[in-house]
């Protein structure tokens, strides 16, 4: 399953240099992070209104995981740290991960 996320977070990393007018990715990254990050808000509350009224909420969800990947491509946020992060949480409840930070 993470393949698929792996794989979409290299897209997002080789389309940074692409021409904006004929990929998105390439646009967003070029408007930089705020409008990345405005954008993923965006998603969130389209995300957000489809859960509300039971629709749409696969396609939306996939639009908040693009557009999340895209914001933390547009900061400088490396996914695989994310990754690394998330291996050291396992076996730790919420409560727990909580407390320690």
């Amino acid at each position: 399953m993470s393949d698929t996320i792996e794989k979409l977070v290299k897209t997002i990393k080789s389309r940074k240099e692409n021409d904006v007018k004929s990929s998105y990715t390439s646009f967003l990254l070029s408007k930089g992070s705020d409008y990345c990050l405005n954008k993923l808000r965006e998603e969130l509350r389209e995300l957000e209104d489809a859960m509300k009224n039971k629709k749409n909420t696969i396609h939306e969800s996939a639009d908040v995981i693009y557009h999340l990947l895209v914001t933390l491509e547009s900061t400088g946020i490396n996914f695989n740290d994310i990754m690394k992060e998330l291996n050291n949480r396992e076996g730790t409840s919420g409560f727990e991960e909580k407390r320690n930070r």
